[in-house]
């Protein structure tokens, strides 16, 4: 493929990937004020996007004993842990205001390198990182005395901190064993059991086995409109999830790590959007100023961190934005999810 043809591609592939992630929480929501709990949400949009990864899992089989520290960290933070707090704070807070509070990531990973790693960071890095936490002042009008619900702020701090965790891990050599001169792990591989993993300790969370399955057979409520709960079950499996990761995915082997990083931080944007317009969730002008300070000072601070002397988990890309491509960034790029 011609370079500036695999360009495009991988611009157009990022932009799906960064839509369908944002869409993610505004397909959620509906889901859970009809009455399902945010973990039975989470457990069914992982154990759905697993089943259908399933063949992928199998193909890639010897990752379990190549690289099984990486696939279970992948899972439990990257999968689990995100999707879990994000779903739960998505149930108390607005869908926008918890995707910019977990764009407090790349700042957190910053704090990460330069007082548990000691390593040196960027003056422009660390003045993204100050701009973010302002911004972040803003959308929660700490003026008001805390405009939103604590607990559910709470938990989208924790979706930003287990996206930490996940970006620890990719600090990890290319290779098994950290050797940066071997075969690194296939991304859609670690993806694939990263689903699994995710699935298998959110089971054992969330308890499906209590949840009340004729909820999917009714409707869901999306401002004001009748929705099958089914087809957002579907929209969350199939588009927000399998699609989103793949693209993305594929769009970081096209587009070099920080191109794709910065189409991933569209995500917030186009998940403020979908929620403004499907879920009628407005935003205050402070909020709004204070998202878009989220953006640039994470977009500062991914761009401006210095690379880490070992190479990303996977060759390529940027999830994990979005949440899956995460596995193949350098430490401080942002995701996604």
């Amino acid at each position: 493929m011609h370079a500036s043809q695999g360009r495009s591609t991988g611009l157009g592939l990022a932009l799906v990937s960064a839509f369908a992630f944002g869409g993610s929480g505004v397909a959620a929501k509906p889901l859970i004020e009809a009455g399902l709990d945010p973990l039975h949400v989470v457990w069914l949009r992982v154990a759905g996007a697993a089943l259908v990864m399933l063949p992928v899992a199998w193909r890639h089989r010897a990752l379990v004993r190549e690289r099984p520290a990486l696939l279970a960290g992948f899972g439990l933070f990257a999968v689990a842990g995100v999707q879990a707090c994000y779903f739960a704070a998505i149930s108390r807070i607005p869908v926008g205001v918890a995707l910019l509070v977990e764009y407090l990531a790349p700042a957190l990973v910053l704090g990460w390198v330069r007082f548990v790693q000691r390593r040196p960071v960027t003056r422009a890095a660390a003045a993204g990182v100050v701009l973010a936490v302002g911004g972040l002042a803003c959308v929660v009008e700490v003026w008001a005395g805390l405009g939103f619900d604590a607990i559910g702020l709470s938990l989208a701090l924790a979706a930003a901190c287990c996206q930490v965790g996940y970006f620890v891990l990719s600090d990890q050599g290319a290779g098994p064993g950290g050797r940066a001169d071997a075969e690194p792990p296939h991304p859609v591989g670690v993806i694939a059991y990263g689903l699994l993993v995710g699935a298998a300790v959110l089971t054992g969370v969330a308890r499906p086995w209590g949840m009340d399955w004729a909820l999917l057979g009714g409707d869901a409520v999306m401002d004001g409109r009748a929705v099958p709960a089914w087809v957002l079950l579907g929209w969350i499996v199939l588009l927000a999830t399998v699609l989103a990761y793949l693209t993305g995915v594929v769009s970081v082997r096209l587009l070099s790590p920080q191109v794709a990083g910065v189409v991933a931080c569209l995500e917030a944007v186009i998940a403020t959007v979908l929620a403004w317009v499907l879920l009628g969730e407005h935003l205050s002008a402070p909020q709004l100023l204070g998202g878009t300070l989220v953006l640039v000072g994470a977009f500062i601070a991914q761009s401006s961190a210095p690379r880490p002397p070992s190479g990303p988990v996977a060759s390529g890309p940027g999830v994990l934005s979005a949440e899956v491509a995460q596995a193949q960034r350098p430490t401080g790029q942002s995701s996604a999810r």
